[in-house]
């Protein structure tokens, strides 16, 4: 069992990560540690607990900005954004229950640090869109802030987009500082039965490159629609494709009436109105269907959106549904020494190629098997010196990404 260190200030968080580097003894960086399995299995004696760092420093509704410490969850701010109407526009989902940990406790800083965005990813972008700027310690010790709390144009590196995805190698934050938008008046959502794979990969892209500003588009096959808590969709009995809009009343009625008239020559058309749309598309934020399966080691692959079931094809055994209008691929198999990783990546290539993460598997497994996407030497060599830059003794979450990153 690790030790754990868990400092209250900014000075005591300072303090802790420059004894690391005096010591060159690595640490594992956790908020809430609801994601503390996301990434390559780690050897570290010591933990570094920033959830004291915990609450909305900054909220200005009008301004549409908020600041936070790294351990404040995200159902704090979601609520705290709930009662001025506003939202996280990137949607990201609350993975405990995938990864076993309880709902609700998932951290902002986890949020950014994975860079996990939910399904209005496609227009909205990935959480890297949407921070400001941190302040935080450097694996040199060293206590430092970038960004601002407004977007503007800068020379030199974008620290907080670096930030994400890191996964903790590179920062230890102590403050976020984030964009919040505007919660939409009506959600709208057309559901098309009955198609297969690659019929749903075209009806998505018809609805996604006509002009009623789509904000989702998912397919669910059969066995996966089962299993929703939404019972148009459980009761439908075939797979089921959804197509999302957002906004004022009128505008998302009229355009929820021209999308079923577009795809209508695809098969059946439904709809769902506001309170089953939020809870449609919560459970796919959240992978629900996935978190339900803790029997099956869980892929999250990342392809052209129409190569989406030509992938899932290529691997017989694997549960599926795609979400991103088919671009990504959530995918989970039975449990295997490998987790299947040679097979998964090789019909990701055959695609065309992509980016497939295995989410959810044991330690063991992890340690075992490259969890990210293996990357080509001349990023490999630029992830190091990035490494290297702000982590020169390697303490901060050491091999979380790769071997030595």
């Amino acid at each position: 069992m690790s030790d754990t260190m868990r400092p209250e200030t900014l000075d005591q968080l300072r303090d802790a990560v420059a004894w690391a580097v005096a010591e060159e003894t690595p640490l594992e960086i956790v908020a809430r540690g609801t994601k503390r399995t996301l990434g390559r299995t780690m050897q570290t004696d010591h933990t570094l607990d920033t959830s004291a760092f915990s609450g909305i420093s900054l909220y200005e509704a009008d301004e549409l900005v908020m600041s936070a410490g790294p351990g404040t969850t995200l159902a704090e701010i979601e609520s705290a954004l709930a009662e001025q109407n506003q939202q996280l526009a990137f949607e990201p989902g609350d993975w405990g229950p995938l990864l076993g940990q309880p709902a609700g406790m998932g951290s902002i800083a986890g949020t950014f640090a994975c860079n996990i965005a939910g399904p209005r990813r496609l227009k909205a972008g990935a959480a890297r869109d949407h921070i400001l700027g941190f302040k935080g310690v450097s694996g040199r010790g060293e206590s430092y802030k970038s960004g601002s709390r407004v977007v503007k144009n800068v020379t030199g590196y974008d620290l907080p987009k670096l930030f994400c995805s890191a996964y903790g190698t590179l920062t230890v934050a102590s403050e976020l500082t984030f964009k919040v938008l505007p919660a939409p008046e009506k959600t709208y959502t057309v559901l098309v039965l009955g198609l297969d794979d690659e019929a749903a990969a075209r009806a998505m892209a018809l609805a996604m490159t006509s002009p009623h500003e789509v904000s989702a588009a998912a397919h669910l096959p059969s066995g996966i629609a089962a299993g929703s808590g939404v019972s148009y969709v459980r009761e439908a009995g075939a797979g089921v494709t959804a197509i999302r809009v957002e906004g004022p009343g009128p505008s998302v009625e009229h355009r929820c009436r021209a999308l079923r008239a577009l795809l209508a020559g695809f098969g059946q058309v439904e709809e769902l109105h506001t309170h089953n749309s939020l809870r449609f598309w919560r459970e796919l934020a959240d992978v629900v269907p996935f978190a339900a399966r803790p029997d099956l080691q869980i892929w999250r692959i990342s392809v052209a959106p129409l190569s989406g079931p030509a992938v899932a094809a290529a691997l017989p055994d694997a549960a599926y549904y795609f979400d991103w209008a088919g671009g990504l691929v959530w995918l989970g198999l039975p449990p295997a020494p490998d987790a299947h990783a040679d097979a998964v990546r090789a019909a990701v290539a055959a695609t065309g190629g992509g980016h497939a993460t295995l989410i959810r598997a044991s330690a063991d497994v992890r340690a075992a098997v490259p969890v990210f996407q293996p990357q080509h030497a001349a990023l490999a060599a630029l992830s190091r010196r990035v490494k290297e830059a702000f982590d020169p003794r390697g303490v901060l979450n050491p091999g979380r990404l790769y071997p030595g990153a």
